[in-house]
Formats: structure tokens, C-alpha cells, sequence
């Protein structure tokens, strides 16, 4: 605050000092009151970022170039990163190894922080998960990304699960889980967090024990291509809310999936996918999950509801040449810009579709709003 008054009465001692005539015309004006502004921290939750065959055949740094605002103008970032980085062969469905400038072109596009735990993260055995955690290792020194949901070892899962991060006077901790792999588990590191009750009950223990304000589950969970969540699926946010969560994100179903509140807790049940070479019905649009974190003055914290951004996945030769994924309202009466118009007939029919079957409305902005 020092720093704030002193910058004002330096500007003021510039604009008396202008002129002569300045110095006599100018009065000082009373001073107003100073009213604090809270500070607030903005999080942004993207969904399964997939790396299909025919991805690798275009340009990555094109994927991500229209959510500028939504990514980097958050504090934090965070997005599911369904693939490995296993090196060369790079290989698509049904298991991903995927380029390492992949995961560059992510974090350069504003992603801070990368959701590892879901059936992917296995696909090419213990060797591929091993040297995908060494290259996130990597990229925090180099892009200052952080990653959680696995670990290589017990040192690196004291800290990474919960990740926990502070920022603004707010300590916020992500706890991100997956109901299994594609291939069968093993017992040793790297470890993989799974729904287990026990392990996530653990790491929300370990997100009070360090102070967290509010605590975020990330499952991986759900059932594939439905719009509804499953009884599971409730009855596990149910328990998340009634140990500790604040907010719970979900995703796996490549689909967006219906919102709501379980025990006052906001429950976005599936984001849908962020980017992918999808075509099924309903795989192109996604949810960007918006949550802000309040710090008042008088010390208090406060979540508000989260905002829900609709995005569409734009495939080679729909809107551009290349994959781009969309905020889909800011496209809305564009339809002269595609390529192929009859994909923005599609978009705009998915959009309607799943808003009518999940009953989320974007212009509320609110999960769980009718």
C-alpha cells in the first residue's frame, strides 16, 4: 500500500510541476477513502487431451490457439493429458505415445498444470509412464509446469498428490485420481493414484494437514459417450464432498456430462474432450470449467460458482486446415468462415442437444443451473 500512495503523489508532484499556469489551476482534491479489493484467483479445468494417429500428421501449436483467453489469461491452468510420452514409435488408439513437443506446444498455449492419473498414462508399460514423468520433470524448470495424479517415486508423491499451490493469500489443492488403466496395474513405482477410498482419503488428509483452503478433486471416471452420470459417479462425489472437497471436475466420458450439487458441493461430472480426432456423436463439444477463488480484506475465503464455457473441436478442413478447438459462442453467426458450413450446422446442433439432455446452460454460467 506504501508503494501505491507513493506512486500517487508522484504522479501529482509531475502534474503541478507541467507549468507555472499549472502549478496555480491545479487543486489538490480531497483524498477518498481507500476501499480494499479482494483478491481473487481464477482456474481454468480443460478436459481429455487426446493424440489420435491422424493428430500427428498437423501442426499441434494450431490445436489451442483460440483459448488464449480461457488458459492464459487464468492464474492456473489445468488440463487432463491423456496420452504418454513413451518416445519414438509414436503410436495413436488404442495406445498413445505422443510427441514430447506435444506436451510443450500444451504448456506454451497456457497450460500450467498437467492431470496425469487415467487409463492412458499406462499404455506403454512402466517405461513409458517412467520417462513421460521425467519429461514433466523437465518442463518445470524450463515452462514452470507442475503435474499431479502420479509420481515415480515416495518423495515426489509427498509433494505431487496433493498438489497443493498457493497463490494471492489462497492455498489451493488438487487431488486427481482414476477409476483404472487399459492394462493391467502393478504393485511399486511409479505409482498411479486410482479410486481407491483409502488412497484418496490419504491425499485429501494430506491437503488439510498443509493448510489447503479449498481442496479440487479430478477423477477419471465415468461411463464412455453417456450424457448422464452414473449412480457411481454420484455416490463417489457424494463421499468426496463429505470428506473435504470443495469443487469436484470430472472427465474420461469424451462426452459432456450433466452438473450439479452434491451436498453443496458443485459437481461438473465430465468435461468432455479438449482436443481429439473424435467424430462419435457429442465428442466435439466440451466444457472449459472456470473457478474463482476469493481473498477478502477482512482475511475470509470464498468460492464462487463456477462458470462453464462451451468449446467445439474444429477437425482438419471444418473451420481451418488444421485441428482448432473453439469457444463456441464467440463463433456463433460465423458460419461464412468455414470451410465445410455444414460442420457449423453440426456444432450448432450438438450444442442444443446437449444442453437439452444435460440441462446446462452456458449463459447462467453456472454448474447445476436450469
Amino acid at each position: 500500500m506504501r508503494h501505491h500512495w507513493k506512486a500517487i503523489f508522484t504522479l501529482t508532484l509531475l502534474a503541478l510541476c507541467g507549468s507555472a499556469r499549472a502549478q496555480w489551476d491545479y487543486a489538490v482534491p480531497y483524498p477518498r477513502p481507500f476501499r480494499a479489493k479482494p483478491d481473487t484467483v481464477t482456474v481454468t479445468f480443460l478436459g481429455d487431451v487426446m493424440m489420435h494417429s491422424r493428430q500427428m500428421e498437423y501442426d499441434c501449436d494450431g490445436f489451442f490457439e483460440e483459448l488464449g483467453d480461457i488458459t492464459r489469461d487464468a492464474d492456473i491452468s489445468v488440463a487432463n493429458l491423456e496420452f504418454s510420452l513413451a518416445g519414438k514409435p509414436y503410436t495413436g488408439y488404442p495406445s498413445f505415445s505422443a510427441p514430447d513437443r506435444y506436451a510443450y506446444s500444451i504448456a506454451a498455449h497456457g497450460v500450467d498444470v498437467f492431470l496425469t492419473a487415467n487409463n492412458h498414462i499406462l499404455d506403454k508399460g512402466r517405461r513409458g509412464i517412467r520417462r513421460t514423468l521425467q519429461v514433466y520433470d523437465s518442463m518445470l524448470d524450463s515452462c514452470g509446469v507442475r503435474y499431479t495424479g502420479c509420481a515415480a517415486d515416495p518423495a515426489a508423491d509427498s509433494l505431487l498428490n496433493p498438489l497443493v499451490i498457493v497463490g494471492k493469500g489462497i492455498r489451493l489443492a488438487f487431488v486427481n485420481f482414476t477409476y483404472g488403466s487399459n492394462y493391467e496395474p502393478y504393485d511399486g513405482w511409479p505409482l498411479i493414484h486410482s479410486m481407491d477410498r483409502e488412497d484418496v482419503g490419504q491425499m485429501i488428509a494430506r491437503a488439510k494437514e498443509r493448510g489447503a483452503d479449498f481442496i479440487i478433486a479430478l477423477p477419471h471416471w465415468g461411463d464412455e459417450f453417456i450424457l448422464r452420470h452414473s449412480r457411481e459417479q454420484e455416490e463417489w462425489a457424494a463421499w468426496l464432498a463429505d470428506q473435504g472437497a470443495d469443487l469436484i471436475v470430472g472427465a474420461h466420458p469424451h462426452v459432456i456430462q450433466d452438473t450439479s450439487h452434491v451436498r453443496g458441493v458443485p459437481v461438473i461430472y465430465s468435461m468432455g474432450n479438449a482436443v481429439s480426432n473424435m467424430s462419435k456423436e457429442n465428442t466435439r463439444l466440451e466444457l472449459a470449467v472456470r473457478a474463482r477463488f476469493v481473498h477478502f480484506p477482512d482475511g475470509s475465503k470464498k468460492m464462487l460458482e463456477p462458470e462453464l464455457v462451451f468449446l467445439w473441436c474444429c477437425l482438419p478442413g471444418m473451420l481451418r486446415d488444421n485441428y482448432v478447438t473453439i469457444p463456441v459462442k464467440a463463433f456463433l453467426g460465423r458460419r461464412d468462415e468455414w470451410l465445410t458450413p455444414s460442420d457449423y450446422d453440426n456444432m450448432t446442433a450438438t450444442y442444443n442437444r446437449v444442453i437439452k439432455e444435460t440441462g446446462i446452460y452456458e449463459e447462467n454460467h453456472q454448474a447445476g443451473s436450469h
